[in-house]
């Protein structure tokens, strides 16, 4: 018996064969490149085509799905809202991938990569022995997984955990409306617009290295390389950051009392020396008696967090 796990990202896709204890079995992964639409669709059925190949009894060997998609999964409707994939405004993924195994007997689960997230820290990674734990997911955009008394929380539509809408400041501001205030700031692609923003109006800080820098490719590693030789631009828009993060944390501290709070996604990466830091400004935020009962930590999944809760969520819709 085997199960496949699918972590389908805004710009690549990454694929895995799990026998029944968890084990991967084989791995795959593709960019997207220029795919929108269909075409990724199409990339995503050919991935699991290409990992049922390398299970030893073809598709009868595997009995489930498990997909973790960049966006909205809605469970009523199957449909996908992915923004970083063109063309996935109300996706039909779930139909696609059904119509392709239609004289076969195989169980599918889609979820939004916040779920995934931290189903694949409970999992394997450093929630393992938690009831109460968030997963801040800190990459392109900000979201947020979130297991409460044991129970994954979904929401009402399944969009619960869009914490790059968290409103952290006014006045508000026409960004907002595209990316929400919080992940203007502090995302990963939030950092680079904010430092390119301050270049373009090159007013401020005009002792900084980053004016000799292309604007347009300027990245978010250029600009915590530049924080790390403390660089004042870099400072002052990694510091905002880490102000926000830590303010995000103590509220969900606050409102949720979890045991861990998770930080991962690519920005940390070059920000998990900061996660001590984070928790000193989150303890001046937070309800007191509960964030001296959280921990904060890095993830130890990384970048395969999202493909561990895909596996999870197939294993163990056959096992119930």
């Amino acid at each position: 018996m085997a199960v496949i796990g699918i972590d389908l990202g805004g710009t690549k896709i990454t694929g895995a064969l799990f026998d029944a204890n968890g084990t991967i079995l084989h791995q795959v992964s593709c960019l997207l490149e220029e795919r929108k639409g269909s075409k990724v669709g199409r990339l995503v059925l050919h991935t699991i085509d290409e990992l049922i190949e390398q299970s030893k009894g073809g598709r009868d060997a595997v009995e489930a799905l498990g997909i973790c998609v960049p966006g909205i999964a809605d469970s009523k409707t199957g449909l996908i809202w992915a923004p970083n994939i063109g063309g996935w405004e109300n996706y039909p993924l779930q139909k696609e991938i059904e119509e392709h195994f239609s004289n076969d007997k195989i169980t599918i689960h889609i979820a939004s990569d916040r779920t995934c997230y931290i189903l694949g820290e409970k999992w394997k990674g450093v929630a393992k022995n938690a009831t109460n734990a968030v997963y801040i997911s800190i990459g392109t955009g900000i979201g947020v997984g979130l297991l409460i008394d044991g129970n994954i929380v979904h929401g009402h539509g399944d969009i619960v955990g869009a914490a790059g809408w968290f409103a952290m400041g006014i006045p508000f501001m026409e960004e907002f409306e595209r990316y929400g205030c919080f992940e203007s700031y502090a995302s990963g692609d939030g950092i680079a617009r904010q430092a390119k923003k301050i270049l373009k109006e090159g007013r401020l800080f005009r002792e900084s290295l980053l004016y000799k820098k292309e604007i347009e490719s300027l990245s978010t590693k250029d600009i915590f390389d530049a924080f790390n030789n403390d660089d004042p631009l870099a400072v002052s828009v990694i510091e905002k950051a880490v102000g926000l993060w830590a303010m995000a944390s103590a509220n969900l501290v606050s409102l949720l009392n979890p045991e861990i709070i998770i930080w991962g996604g690519g920005v940390f990466g070059p920000a998990t020396e900061l996660i001590g830091r984070i928790y000193e400004h989150a303890s001046a935020w937070a309800q007191p008696i509960a964030i001296k009962q959280a921990r904060f930590e890095k993830s130890i999944l990384q970048g395969n967090a999202g493909l561990y809760g895909a596996g999870y969520l197939a294993l163990t819709s056959i096992t119930k």
